[in-house]
């Protein structure tokens, strides 16, 4: 399948995440369970590992920790200079970054050990092409990790519309269903899951989001109709004035 470029989306993604490259990094659930990643993806010190989508290098560092070398790439100029700062205070020096999309990664067939990619795949307009990506840039017998949100079919239609309001850049928040059929039609063997929750405020989640224009007041009033309801598959819940909820993550691993 040849990659059209979709420069509309693109700007999306890099206007969005331009201006998210800084409170990204202050929403403490960003940090949850990147450890899950590394312990299931078996990573050892002899493993070259790519980081698709790295955003500001959370993961790609943590990574780092254990292998060889990790390489992370994002389409976003200003999610990388985050990542630089994050490779600096965390006193690392086995990482090198790259910009560039996940549709034609830069890198040679049969390169990479490893290839994970965390909380990007919901963004893509073609996650069927960047998994085939991926495979290409992973050595025969490496490892594929992807992280992101998956539900139930009767809640990722209700999830995916309160998810464009907030973030205009989210595409598709995948059911269960979708994610196996993507998995088994890539050709992945030994596949895996496990899962974890990343709990959030939503206030918190708001000030470090950027919707349109009065689209906050609408999600607001989303949450608020789901608390209890569980309508968004996010168990929506009420602390107080506050509105809590917990994004569903599955990780899946397989390999080449």
């Amino acid at each position: 399948m040849k990659y059209v470029r979709n420069n509309e989306h693109d700007e999306e993604v890099i206007r969005q995440f331009t201006k998210q490259a800084i409170p990204f990094t202050k929403v403490t659930g960003h940090l949850n369970s990147i450890e899950l990643l590394v312990e299931m993806s078996g990573a050892t010190a002899d493993d070259n590992i790519l980081d698709i989508a790295c955003g500001p290098g959370l993961v790609a560092c943590e990574f780092a920790k254990v292998a060889r070398h990790v390489t992370g790439i994002d389409l976003t100029e200003k999610m990388i200079e985050q990542a630089l700062c994050h490779q600096k205070e965390k006193g690392l020096n086995n990482l090198s970054w790259d910009i560039g999309t996940v549709y034609q990664l830069p890198y040679d067939s049969d390169t990479f050990s490893v290839v994970v990619s965390r909380y990007s795949f919901h963004h893509l307009l073609n996650p069927d092409m960047a998994l085939a990506e991926m495979l290409r840039v992973c050595m025969p017998g490496g490892v594929i990790v992807i992280a992101d949100v998956a539900l139930p079919a009767d809640k990722s239609e209700a999830f995916n519309r309160m998810e464009r309001l907030r973030d205009p850049s989210h595409t598709e928040a995948l059911s269960y269903d979708k994610w196996k059929q993507l998995l088994f039609n890539s050709g992945l063997k030994k596949i895996r899951r496990g899962s974890y929750k990343v709990p959030m405020e939503l206030e918190t989640q708001l000030n470090a989001s950027f919707p349109n224009p009065g689209d906050d007041k609408k999600i607001r009033e989303i949450f608020l109709q789901d608390v209890d309801a569980n309508c968004l598959g996010v168990e929506s819940h009420k602390c107080g004035d506050e509105v809590h909820f917990s994004y569903p993550i599955s990780v899946y691993v397989g390999e080449k």
